[in-house]
């Protein structure tokens, strides 16, 4: 392994989502990361790559922690570990026999890592959700959409990731930080309600400001009320879009359309003029194709980019050069972000089968073989 986190051994308590996405994130800059499957989940001998992306590169082992040998070989692994992270309901942890008490008695360093949506305190603790529930009680759905519609689920990307799986792997690294200087492990209670919060910090400030109106979704300039700060379709209906705020950047795009004389498009931030002017760069946009105007608009300061699907994205030359994708396994993804001068991490490996690695990381984790094959024999641990 290689990277920024190359040394640091955490476990991950397998869950879905945001858990898994914050352990892809430490695992892609060189920690080692060890899942931990349920022991039910092994299927057998491996015979078809497994396909879920965010559980690209690490060894997966399978452990019944409702069996007394699954809990004390895991806590035989939190002794060795720098951190472990979890994805349960609050409570979940602490009724197997691994909650924060009894882990960071083992190893007094360990970051306990613990990822939900509504935190691990609070009227809404023990309720179910999922990432449109928590980013609505954030704060941030409400303001998603157009102004003709309800409000938007922007995919899962802003609570189960954005605000949940990177705040979590946020929070793991700030830890252990700290624990280097103070030789003390503690929780990180990473909750995407608080997350989503405070990827919303600039509204708060924008809505100060007057900047933003809260209470009109789809009017403000940046979501999708202004006509120089949105998405147009072309003729061939296909999509591109426009960011073009700065005043140098807007007379650019006045430049490039022929539009500097009209006296209407150089009252920039005159809002009763909004849907008037983009009407108007609508029936622009829709004279020609995407590929047209992106040679006419591609490397200007327009800021403008073609609106890509994900298959169009891996395969455009600002992408490729820089290696935005990779190809792990015959399976196209996203490439480790960010990227480093000197501790560059090395390409993904493949997800893994639950208990796929479950004999070998046992042992290199300082459990003996007589050991390993007794809790085997038992169910507490599974090999696939």
């Amino acid at each position: 392994m290689s990277g920024p986190l190359t040394g640091y051994r955490i476990i991950e308590i397998a869950g879905i989502g945001p858990g898994p996405f914050a352990a892809m994130m430490l695992a892609d800059m060189g920690a080692e990361v060890i899942r931990v499957d349920r022991a039910q989940a092994v299927r057998g001998a491996p015979d078809q790559p497994v396909r879920d992306v965010l559980q690209r590169n690490r060894r997966n082992i399978a452990l019944d922690l409702k069996h007394p040998d699954g809990v004390a070989v895991l806590l035989d692994l939190v002794a060795e570990a720098d951190a472990l992270i979890e994805g349960f309901r609050p409570g979940v942890m602490e009724r197997l026999g691994v909650g924060p008490d009894v882990c960071l008695e083992r190893n007094p360093r360990l970051v306990f890592g613990r990822m939900t949506g509504w935190g691990q305190t609070g009227p809404y603790a023990q309720a179910a959700g999922h990432d449109i529930n928590y980013i609505a009680l954030g704060g941030a759905l409400a303001h998603i959409g157009r102004s003709h519609t309800g409000p938007v689920p922007p995919l899962n990307l802003v609570g189960d990731f954005g605000g949940g799986g990177m705040f979590l792997a946020y929070g793991v690294v700030c830890a252990l930080l700290e624990a280097q200087r103070s030789g003390a492990g503690q929780v990180v209670d990473a909750a995407m309600v608080d997350g989503t919060a405070t990827l919303m910090g600039m509204f708060w400030g924008l809505s100060a400001s007057g900047i933003h109106d809260p209470t009109k979704r789809g009017t403000s300039m940046l979501d999708s009320g202004a006509h120089f700060y949105d998405a147009y379709e072309c003729s061939d209906g296909e999509w591109i879009s426009l960011g073009s705020i700065e005043p140098q950047f807007y007379a650019e795009l006045l430049e490039k359309l022929d539009l500097t004389d009209d006296e209407r498009f150089t009252r920039q931030m005159d809002r009763s003029l909004w849907p008037e002017l983009k009407d108007r760069l609508r029936a622009i946009f829709a004279t020609r194709t995407r590929d047209e105007w992106c040679e006419l608009m591609e490397h200007t300061d327009i800021c403008f980019a073609p609106v890509l699907t994900m298959a169009e994205a891996a395969e455009h030359p600002h992408n490729v050069e820089r290696g935005t994708f990779c190809e792990v396994a015959g399976l196209t993804q996203p490439s480790p972000a960010p990227r480093f001068s000197r501790t560059v991490p090395e390409k993904p490996g493949p997800a893994a089968h639950p208990g796929e690695h479950t004999r070998d990381v046992l042992r290199a984790w300082g459990i003996d073989d007589a050991r390993v094959d007794a809790v085997i024999a038992s169910g507490g641990a599974r090999q696939a």
